[in-house]
């Protein structure tokens, strides 16, 4: 879980620690997942700042990879909102010191409540306080509860904050904020819900590669970028932003096969508004932030090319408005 623009900012990134990292000694770790980091994950990191700030220690998000249902499951079965890198960045953009990654295997998984926090937080860790979520469950068969680790915390000399349930809606919705939620609206194109529960417009990170440069041909050069596999974005034509070297530019960008063209594995294109320069190799990051219409296949280039003007057209209307 490594990324350079985060790492550049001091953040600790640290894969399976047998002793406390370098510089998050005694740290306060929120736990979790972190799939997202959401605005349920921000209210809990938020809690675990202050924590940290009180004790004078600190702070790092406690997370695993690969996702414990991927592992469980044998294979790939969550749309990752947030692959390593991207996870990285966002959680080094919400203050914290870094991230503590528990690879999540046979030996993670079969340990009891008890010797999770004897060996990992106790032993290798040395926490001194611990944030997570009111429904948060841990150890071999999930056996271990908020109660429990809250008297652990007593017994072992750590603190221990439980943090309520962050509604979906303002209007008393019942429904927590919830990685599922998020998922359902973007398999449906619907970033602005998805923005919404994140509490930030839904993002990708990545590399820059090059293509069949049909685009450039077309009039609309783009930005084409490899999604991670696990992804079930709607298809279809996004107004996006685009972050290179730190500057947000507008842009327009298609995820899908490219029906018309050749029904190719799912790529991201982004046409970038007004830009000519070179981003073969570079990683950058795209929000997405209104969806325009769904993917379809047109009779001719030339039917395709009109509509991308439109499209163009669209999205410029849009960005300038937001």
């Amino acid at each position: 879980m490594s990324l350079p623009q985060a790492l550049a900012r001091g953040f600790v990134v640290a894969t399976d620690p047998l002793a406390p990292p370098k510089g998050l000694a005694g740290a306060v770790v929120a736990i979790g997942n972190f799939d997202g980091v959401h605005r349920g994950h921000r209210g809990l990191i938020a809690r675990a700042r202050t924590l940290a700030a009180h004790l004078g220690k600190p702070c790092a998000a406690l997370t695993f990879e690969p996702h414990p249902s991927d592992y469980f499951a044998k294979k790939s079965v969550i749309f990752r909102l947030t692959p390593p890198g991207a996870k990285a960045l966002a959680l080094a953009r919400l203050g914290l010191e870094g991230a503590i990654v528990l690879t999540f295997d046979a030996a993670l998984a079969g340990l009891t409540a008890q010797e999770f926090v004897d060996e990992i937080l106790v032993r290798r860790l040395a926490v001194s306080g611990v944030v997570v979520g009111y429904d948060f469950h841990f150890g071999k068969a999930r056996a271990g509860t908020p109660d429990f680790l809250r008297a652990q915390g007593a017994a072992r000399g750590f603190a221990v904050e439980i943090v309520d349930k962050i509604a979906a809606d303002a209007e008393g919705s019942l429904e927590a904020v919830s990685s599922t939620l998020i998922r359902r609206a973007l398999e449906a194109g619907d970033v602005a819900r998805a923005a919404d529960l994140l509490g930030h417009p839904y993002l990708i990170v990545g590399e820059v590669e090059h293509g069949a440069k049909l685009g450039r041909k077309l009039g609309f050069p783009t930005a084409n970028i490899r999604l991670d596999p696990s992804t079930r974005l709607a298809h279809g034509v996004y107004a996006v932003r685009i972050r290179i070297d730190g500057r947000s530019r507008d842009g327009v960008a298609s995820f899908g096969v490219r029906p018309t063209v050749d029904d190719g594995p799912p790529l991201l294109e982004v046409f970038v508004f007004d830009f000519s320069g070179d981003l073969y190799g570079r990683t950058v990051e795209v929000d997405f932030v209104a969806f325009l219409r769904p993917e379809a296949k047109f009779g001719s280039l030339e039917a395709l090319i009109v509509q991308m003007r439109r499209d163009e057209d669209e999205a410029r209307r849009i960005l300038r408005a937001c």
